[in-house]
């Protein structure tokens, strides 16, 4: 084939759909134009990618980028520096900033400061309140908008909806999926007494696996009778997985690295950094959340990247705050575990690529294919790495990964045909759009 193109990417394993196989992929104004044996083709740029895989672009559909309001933790430039390190190739950011992104105003701001800004795509979750339940409907559809989110525990103030028929109210109201934290805040605050002061390796006895289960069966219940699509976050327990194994008619569902990971074992070496909502558990639940990939139970994957300074983790439990980076260590401890063979490449791909564009309706992303937008994560499955706080673009600095040996790196990441990071450098200067989804009219540019 004789042909002109922007960008090819020569000689890679194609991890993809269709299977995986060495392909060449050749890029036309930001989009994937070919596929296949473009050897006799030539183009602006050529990057050679012998021995590495070239996978859809990674995405992280659960991150918490702080801005505005919370920046001393992080801003919308710093997570997305993090995300395009490690591979990440577009985010969908949480709506618990100060204001609160519970408005069109508050959402089109976060939008005008992404673009352009940061590093890799971006959406943005709007909250679901009781204030704003009659308004869902036009808030999930607007330019920038991942959907809504409810927090059924976990939160405070306005986003806060932790009875039955405050989610019913704004369920009733959605016609995209909407995502839900799912612990039960009425059982929390009953066993507010089971925190020790000083021993973080309590908070998985305050916040236990009933917390969580019954929470999620109440969602499910509540979506059945408002005719909903619901997406569970960051499950945690094996229960959750047994039920929701019989309700994939309605519920999606987002395990975390750090839940398939670690175990409450770390919390004797990591304490408050350890500390999360919901929690980290048993090995038993562990085993339980990857029985959840191997089935098949599990969508997608993501983050929770939720990052706080080491000075404000420092502060004895329980007034220390919930939250860790993760972001930038998605895919090198994914890809860890697809070397130590608890999942398949292929498998990853389908939980980090394919689930978001099938559970959320991205237009353009999550596949390599002709027409689709040009975002791929290449990674050296060959290549062992140590994982630092050095490493870390977060405005945080630290992970709890610290001093973690991993075998697979991310060694680029191509945001529309952009060469964005490449050698654990960033390259290209921020040139971050907004995600388009089929279901949201309008937001096309």
């Amino acid at each position: 084939m004789s042909a002109t193109f922007d960008l090819i990417l020569r000689g890679g394993t194609v991890v993809n759909h269709d299977g995986e196989g060495v392909r060449d992929v050749g890029v036309v104004a930001g989009r994937i134009h070919a596929l296949g044996d473009l050897s006799r083709a030539s183009a602006g740029e050529t990057i050679d990618c012998t021995g590495l895989h070239v996978l859809p672009g990674v995405v992280d559909s659960q991150v918490h980028f702080r801005e505005p309001g919370l920046e001393h933790k992080e801003d919308l430039e710093t997570g997305s520096r993090a995300a395009v390190l490690g591979g990440v190739t577009a985010v969908f950011e949480m709506p618990n900033t100060k204001p609160l992104t519970t408005s069109e105003a508050a959402l089109a701001d976060k939008v005008a400061r992404a673009t352009g800004r940061m590093h890799c795509d971006f959406a943005f979750w709007v909250g679901g309140t009781r204030d704003n339940a009659k308004d869902v409907a036009e808030l999930e559809r607007l330019p920038g908008a991942a959907g809504i989110k409810v927090f059924m525990g976990s939160s405070t103030g306005d986003l806060l909806v932790e009875d039955d028929e405050g989610v019913y109210s704004i369920l009733k109201n959605t016609r995209r999926r909407a995502a839900f934290h799912s612990e039960d805040e009425f059982r929390l605050r009953q066993r507010l007494g089971e925190r020790v002061p000083g021993d973080p390796a309590s908070h998985p006895v305050w916040r236990d696996e009933i917390a969580a289960l019954q929470c999620t069966q109440r969602l499910v219940a509540v979506a059945r009778r408002a005719r909903a699509r619901i997406h569970v976050l960051h499950i945690s327990t094996a229960e959750e997985i047994e039920f929701l194994e019989h309700h994939k008619d309605v519920a999606t569902c987002e395990a975390t690295p750090h839940h398939l990971t670690l175990s409450a074992e770390d919390y004797a070496r990591l304490g408050t950094l350890l500390q999360m909502n919901p929690p980290v558990r048993s090995g038993r639940h562990r085993d339980g959340v990857w029985r959840g990939i191997a089935d098949g139970i599990i969508d997608v994957l993501g983050s929770d990247h939720a990052p706080h300074t080491l000075g404000e983790k420092a502060k004895p439990y329980p007034d220390s705050p919930s939250g860790m980076t993760g972001v930038q260590t998605l895919v090198p401890l994914m890809l860890d575990h697809v070397n130590a063979g608890r999942l398949t490449l292929q498998r990853f791909v389908d939980l980090s690529s394919h689930g978001p564009n099938r559970i959320f309706g991205m237009a353009r992303k999550g596949r390599i294919a002709a027409g689709y937008d040009a975002d791929f994560t290449v990674v050296d499955m060959k290549r062992r790495e140590i994982i630092t706080n050095e490493q870390q673009g977060s405005k945080a600095g630290w992970t709890p990964h610290h001093g973690r040996d991993v075998t697979g790196w991310p060694v680029g990441t191509i945001v529309r045909g952009m060469r964005v990071m490449w050698g654990g450098e960033i390259v290209t200067a921020g040139q971050g759009r907004a995600v388009e989804f089929s279901e949201a009219v309008g937001s096309r540019q």
